[in-house]
């Protein structure tokens, strides 16, 4: 056995590995996993097994194999191999590292890629010159990786965006690599990073994801939807992105919270966005301000509220003091009418 891939690629750069690739010889994947005793779940289709660990963790058995892809951005065929076969059909050299365990219990590095010298060099480089066109889902798995870990793209890896992007629209593991890119610690730079590429027109401009990523690192509790917020705003056609990435209902509520003149706390992922997104909006009269103001309780705050929020679609209220004057001016005028 031997583990493999990105578990290996973050421990030798010092980070706890999150998920667990071990790569089973043979067909002994599914017994396997019945003898570890943890619940899992096997799928057929490539002979993989998926483990539920004791700390809520996952691991992927997975039986060695070699790929070929019959159709650019298509499915891939597996076939068994042996442990540098399935090397071999990865995507990046340093995602081609495995610690491998003999009987014995020994342990060694194996790479045949080279990917420990990439790693040092802190270089994406992809395996072979056909790897985007196999899978051009790879493009943005790099800037994901690429950006989360800090490591600059290798002219090889360079070279094979314009076949990525010729195969975008015909590979749907490709939207689901964008919509990963959501949850990354700092979509921004993982956006930034394809535009940088040359890929900029997977995902409208990265500039209001970058600004989530600054307040991110300033210790704000920015979530995932805030993102997708964001780059729903940013869209051309929002609807359309919404439904290559599978957003669901929640990021587009989001948004029209945020761009709605309804009053949200400090702190809340409405109104971080909507310092962002109408950086002239401001915190609009609450009704405990009302009452402060003079206004009796009961439905004369409803209408005063609702006449200063007419005021504030219409263009006419810029601050709290504009706010404060056009609610003194509407009491009066209601008073004059009783």
């Amino acid at each position: 056995m031997a583990l493999v891939g990105g578990a290996v690629r973050d421990a030798l750069l010092g980070h706890t590995p999150l998920d667990l690739d071990v790569v089973v010889p043979g067909g002994q994947v599914e017994a396997l996993a019945r003898a570890s005793g943890r619940p899992f779940v096997f799928h057929p289709a490539f002979g993989n097994a998926t483990l539920t660990l004791p700390d809520g963790r996952t691991a992927d058995l997975v039986q060695a194999r070699r790929e070929h892809y019959p159709v650019p951005g298509g499915n891939p065929v597996p076939a068994p191999g042996t442990l540098d076969d399935d090397l071999r059909r990865r995507d990046f050299s340093v995602n081609a590292l495995a610690l491998q365990v003999s009987p014995s219990g020994e342990v060694t590095l194996r790479d045949t890629t080279g990917g420990l010298n990439d790693l040092e060099a802190r270089v994406l480089r992809p395996l072979h010159g056909r790897s985007f066109e196999d899978d051009p889902s790879r493009l943005v798995r790099a800037a994901r990786v690429g950006a989360r870990l800090e490591l600059r793209a290798h002219p090889e890896l360079l070279a094979q965006v314009p076949a990525a992007l010729a195969l975008a629209p015909q590979t749907p593991r490709l939207w689901a690599e964008l919509k990963l890119l959501l949850q990354e610690p700092r979509p921004g730079q993982a956006a930034a990073q394809l535009a940088d590429w040359g890929a900029g027109g997977l995902l409208p401009d990265p500039a209001l994801l970058l600004a989530l990523d600054r307040l991110r690192d300033e210790g704000q509790i920015i979530p995932d939807t805030a993102y997708a917020a964001a780059l729903l705003h940013a869209a051309p056609d929002p609807a359309a992105l919404a439904r290559l990435l599978t957003l669901g209902e929640r990021p587009g509520a989001l948004l029209a919270r945020a761009l709605s003149d309804t009053f949200f706390p400090p702190g809340t992922p409405e109104r971080t966005l909507r310092a962002l997104l109408r950086p002239d909006a401001y915190a609009g009269l609450t009704g405990k301000d009302v009452l402060a103001l003079g206004v009796p309780p009961g439905r004369a705050v409803g209408a005063a509220l609702a006449h200063l929020a007419a005021l504030r679609r219409a263009g006419h209220l810029r601050s709290p003091d504009e706010e404060r004057a056009a609610l003194k001016a509407f009491v009066a005028t209601e008073g004059r009418q009783d």
